[in-house]
């Protein structure tokens, strides 16, 4: 039982300083907001402290468009 809140504590820990470094990257200061937007914010708060030693994710996506 320990085992599991300790694991929940650290990523509660990670999820926060990825938090920290989306907001630091002004990730959240926008209101014009696309796909590629906001995947690049949850994979920036997903990595972490990771984001400290280099890590710049950044995702790229097309919404595909209706035919005419």
């Amino acid at each position: 039982m320990r085992g599991g809140s300790i694991t929940g504590l650290i990523v509660l820990i990670w999820l926060v300083i990825g938090v920290v470094a989306a907001a630091q990257r002004g990730y959240f200061d926008r209101s014009d907001t696309n796909c590629a937007h906001a995947g690049t914010t949850v994979v920036t708060v997903i990595a972490g402290p990771l984001n400290y030693i280099g890590l710049n994710p950044k995702i790229d996506c097309e919404v595909p468009q209706p035919s005419e």
